[in-house]
């Protein structure tokens, strides 16, 4: 069946980096729109990053440009997200989601055009 399996995340000190990574299996990964949200405790889920895995396109969050960054990943069928000089406000769950491709058409960030979500990952950012 088709599944969004994540890895990484962890806790660090302020300033440093992580890099999560979503494998889509079951999906025709070349087009999908596949994107990053992040919750946190007391916060609602919020988009990160997406990618269109047809032709490229990216939207980052306005407040995390310069910080994270989304890419295709190394292996077969996997997105990366990476976070750089976290903060302890970029502690939350960060969760894997996948949509077709016109949930990558534009800026917004609605919860309803992604069908299938990620276990989550924890990552905690300490001062």
């Amino acid at each position: 069946g088709q599944q969004l399996v994540q890895s990484g995340g962890g806790s660090v000190q302020a300033g440093k980096s992580l890099t999560l990574t979503c494998r889509a299996s079951g999906y025709y990964y070349g087009r999908t729109c596949m994107a990053w949200f992040r919750q946190g405790r007391y916060t609602e889920r919020e988009g990160v990053a997406k990618i269109d895995t047809s032709n490229g396109r990216i939207y980052i969050a306005d407040s995390l440009k310069g910080r994270f960054a989304i890419s295709r990943g190394d292996a077969e069928s996997t997105i990366s997200l990476h976070l750089n000089d976290l903060a302890p406000e970029d502690t939350a769950r960060y969760i894997c989601a996948a949509g077709d491709t016109a949930a990558c058409n534009h800026g917004l960030w609605a919860l309803h055009e992604y069908y299938h979500w990620g276990q989550g990952t924890q990552v905690t950012v300490s001062p």
